[in-house]
């Protein structure tokens, strides 16, 4: 009988107090967490746990719900390309997370296994309540108090504690110190998911091996906004959208931030080609991004500025021009 369960991870601030959660009912469930810590950390610590957890009825499929395609692309798509080339990426720099990737390796041997994205917050029984527990870890450890661990799985031994080292998290612009986090555990700028870096590898040719660096951050971020799932999660786009910003469309037309997220509910947007033209760090806290985009309406020209804001990529100002 195929084992269904939801796995989910958290982070207040980002890096900052963590949790994870993987749920399959409400008498089989787990929860954990770290006093700092990723939302990468917490998604790839549930689908861990869970592997463990349900390790003494190996002849038994998993089927793992996951709202994050980073824990997805990351365990069926780039580990064997990590693992051939030494835990490195094409550029040669260090994969993220590498002490949970290399455990997540061991724990799947011999499984059969399938991942399903679902959509987060957008009413999944399985997802929200697996939400709800790895936020409420998050929130204990937040608070110095021991989180909700739940119930576990029946029959299962005690799992093995994450072998993880601890490294120094940067702070948020502003912050004070912070504790520890798993290595590997944040890269980028401060409150961005270590998901950007990794998409360096999926980058466009024209950058060389690897992509460029940190500049990756924004592509991501651009590709996402361009996602049709995103565009109707409010929540979501108002993250990606700088307070102060504007868009002059291909129609001319100027947009304001309010307008835009009124749009986005209302349109029905179909998928979009991002083809990367040129990338350029204007300053610490400025990226221009140009690209082509190709829709089944045709093709334009387009510009974006990024900040960073309050430790954030935002978008602050996108213009965009038909062509041909």
């Amino acid at each position: 009988m195929t084992i269904v369960a939801a796995a989910d991870g958290s982070a207040l601030g980002n890096p900052g107090p963590a949790g994870w959660a993987w749920y399959v009912d409400g008498d089989c469930w787990a929860a954990g967490g770290w006093p700092h810590g990723t939302n990468n950390m917490g998604e790839l610590m549930a689908v861990l746990d869970l592997f463990r957890a349900t390790a003494h009825m190996p002849q038994e499929p998993l089927h793992i719900l996951c709202d994050s395609q980073y824990v997805i692309n990351a365990i069926t798509k780039w580990m064997p390309g990590w693992k051939r080339k030494g835990w490195r990426k094409s550029d040669g720099k260090p994969v993220l997370n590498v002490e949970l990737l290399k455990d997540i390796d061991a724990a799947i041997k011999g499984r059969t296994y399938t991942f399903e994205w679902v959509k987060g917050h957008a009413g999944h029984e399985l997802n929200e309540a697996a939400d709800i527990r790895a936020r409420e870890a998050a929130t204990a450890f937040q608070a110095k108090r021991e989180p909700l661990r739940g119930p576990g799985f029946p029959g299962a031994t005690a799992a093995d504690p994450p072998t993880l080292d601890f490294v120094t998290v940067p702070a948020a612009p502003g912050a004070g110190a912070v504790g520890a986090a798993p290595t590997g555990g944040y890269h980028g700028g401060p409150g961005q998911s270590d998901l950007f870096s990794l998409l360096e590898d999926e980058l466009d040719p024209a950058f060389g091996p690897g992509g460029p660096g940190p500049l990756a951050e924004v592509v991501a971020l651009e590709r996402e906004l361009l996602d049709p799932f995103v565009r109707t999660d409010p929540l979501r786009v108002g993250e990606l959208l700088h307070p102060d910003f504007e868009e002059i469309g291909v129609s001319g037309r100027h947009w304001s931030r309010e307008e835009m997220l009124a749009k986005f509910r209302q349109e029905d947007f179909t998928p979009v080609d991002m083809q990367v033209l040129s990338l350029a760090q204007l300053d610490q806290d400025a990226v221009l991004l140009s690209y082509r985009s190709v829709a089944s309406s045709g093709s334009s020209l387009r510009s974006s500025l990024w900040l960073r804001h309050q430790g954030q990529w935002r978008l602050r100002h996108h213009q965009g021009t038909r062509e041909g």
